[in-house]
């Protein structure tokens, strides 16, 4: 049998799908826990008051911050996709950005402000390396499956929302309840497990994700037999010009807002400077992109503006999904009714117990699964991925007995995010299924539902908000509406991100995968800086209008996105050449 033949991936199979699949969905599971686990304090830290420990600092300042992190994260992923497709390969991509993003969580638990910058730059630049890789060995695995790439994906990204759910939930309650720095530590001790298990299970890929060898015959490269269109000097200057701008950008931008205009980098361009930096690099951009579509055969064109405008729709997306850690988690903790006694206190003691328990044995009884098939050939890799989930039980048994102490129990404002990644654990099997069934909708039609999902879950939240006065601080909204937030936009986030992932992996040329993949990353990375700057305004609009009607702007921007793309149905399924 080849080493290129996908057949070997199905040999030994968990649920119907290869074992390396979950190799990559435990080892995927492990940083977004260190990811979100983190995230999930950050925004909470740096506006907690100094008597809090925190930094004291307004929402504007946090929110920019926060904002122009995200959108790093992922902006940093083309650099990661590049050296991945020409240098060192998708593995040692991988655990080079595991090992940054280790340092990265151990410094930003020193909590000194010279620290926490530093980790949360050694966090953008670890991310680079590791997040458009990872699927990316998901796509060479399944080069011959195509029609199980939907599935593979979304149990993937099930995997994803597992270390969300868990890091929010237990680096959430230690950071809030017990010390910001436990909760930034605890996310680099799994970062670090991750890192572990991935490396001692590696060799489970075959050849996959090896260093690239020049003039290799079984190579993307030489089995792509399209139309090759090398980047001259001078479109190479104009991207290195466009990415000096846009990090300027990115990074000036809340360093201006932070410092009340003392640092501006940018202060030769005028007072705008900002907006001038940003809107030239977006213009070059597309100019390029619009040029470089005009030199590829007339199907790789085509496909690729298929891609691109589901790049566009998940920039809307993003924007306003994003509102989670940031918005939604100040709306939790100023606006939310989060103090339980009574009855009320036990129901959510067991509902919260069940939420924990019940996710946790699931995903452990997936490990047992992929224990029984890969133990022998990857002991030390399954001991010590068995090893990280014996502290993690630990540690959310101690946080559930911890709530039994007291009579009056104050809900966590981090843990009303961890409801989304619960529903997606509830829910990805069954998008799963439909996606592989008769009944899957087109393209079109999954990005219009999920934009109608995400505009019902903004009506929720503005409409439970309605009763809260203009320039109010405070207030005690019941925590419904919060729990319908989170269930609409989980539902339109699986009917968006995994396939989104999955459908540039079937319409991109293999040769151009890891860079397109970092290029879908990149228009994440705009919708990410796009939610940091909608939170930025949410007092001014809050203070003018009232905070409900931040959350119905947001509402009517998803309704129409929903609709745009529903119409552009006959066009876009015309460019996908039969592609689903």
């Amino acid at each position: 049998m080849s080493q290129n033949s996908t057949d070997q991936f199905f040999k030994n199979n968990v649920l119907g799908h290869p074992a390396g699949l979950f190799v990559l969905f435990f080892t995927e599971m492990w940083e977004r826990f260190s990811y979100y686990g983190m995230r999930a304090l950050l925004v909470l830290f740096l506006t907690a008051s100094l008597l809090d420990e925190g930094w004291g600092w307004p929402r504007e300042h946090a929110m920019a911050l926060f904002g122009s992190y995200v959108g790093l994260v992922y902006l940093s992923t083309m650099m990661g996709g590049y050296f991945a497709d020409k240098v060192i390969g998708y593995r040692y991509a991988v655990l080079i950005g595991a090992l940054l993003m280790t340092l990265g969580h151990a410094s930003m638990a020193a909590e000194t402000q010279w620290s926490i910058y530093l980790g949360l730059g050694l966090l953008v630049i670890g991310n680079g390396f590791f997040k458009p890789n990872m699927t990316s060995i998901i796509s060479e695995m399944y080069k011959d499956r195509s029609e199980k790439k939907d599935g593979a994906y979304t149990i993937f990204y099930m995997g994803v929302n597992a270390g969300a759910f868990l890091g929010i939930l237990l680096c959430g309650y230690l950071g809030e309840k017990v010390g910001w720095s436990i909760g930034f530590g605890l996310a680099g001790v799994f970062m670090f497990f991750g890192l572990v298990q991935f490396w001692l299970a590696q060799n489970i890929f075959g050849n996959i994700g090896l260093k690239p060898k020049k003039n290799d015959a079984n190579s993307a490269e030489s089995l792509d037999h399209d139309k090759r269109v090398p980047f001259s000097i001078g479109q190479l200057f104009l991207i290195g010009l466009m990415v000096l701008l846009g990090l300027l950008w990115i990074i000036n931008a809340p360093a201006t807002t932070i410092s009340g205009g003392d640092f501006n980098l940018l202060s030769f361009l005028g007072p705008n400077g900002n907006t001038i930096a940003i809107l030239t690099a977006l213009v070059l951009f597309i100019l390029l992109m619009l040029y470089r579509f005009t030199q590829y055969s007339k199907i790789t064109r085509e496909k690729l503006m298929a891609v691109s405008f589901f790049a566009l729709l998940s920039i809307f997306f993003w924007a306003i999904f994003e509102q989670s850690p940031g918005t939604l988690t100040i709306f939790a903790r100023d606006y939310t009714d989060r103090t339980l006694d009574g009855s009320s206190a036990n129901i959510f003691r067991i509902v919260n117990a069940c939420m924990t328990i019940i996710p946790l044995g699931i995903i452990t009884w997936v490990l047992f699964l992929l224990f029984k098939q890969t133990f022998k050939n990857y002991k030390w890799s399954n001991l010590i991925l068995s090893f990280s989930f014996i502290i993690v039980w630990g540690i959310a048994i101690w946080m559930l007995l911890d709530q039994l102490k007291d009579k009056e129990l104050e809900i966590p404002a981090s843990w009303f995010s961890v409801l989304n990644s619960l529903f997606i654990i509830t829910l990805a099997p069954l998008f799963s299924k439909w996606w592989e069934s008769k009944y899957n909708p087109s393209a079109n039609t999954k990005y219009g539902i999920g934009m109608l999902l995400l505009g019902l879950g903004m009506a929720c939240v503005a409409f439970g908000a309605m009763g809260i006065e203009p320039g109010a601080k405070t207030a005690s909204v019941s925590i419904i509406w919060l729990v319908l937030v989170y269930l609409f936009h989980t539902m339109g986030e699986l009917c968006i991100s995994p396939v989104g992932l999955s459908y540039v992996s079937k319409l991109v040329p293999a040769r151009m995968i890891a860079f397109m993949f970092g290029v879908w990353y990149l228009a994440v990375a705009i919708g990410m800086k796009g939610a940091g700057v909608f939170g930025e305004n949410i007092d001014k609009v809050a203070n003018e209008n009232g905070i409900s009607y931040f959350f119905w702007i947001l509402t009517i921007v998803s309704l129409i996105v929903a609709v745009f793309s529903i119409v552009m149905t006959p066009i876009i399924k015309k460019l996908m050449h039969g592609v689903r």
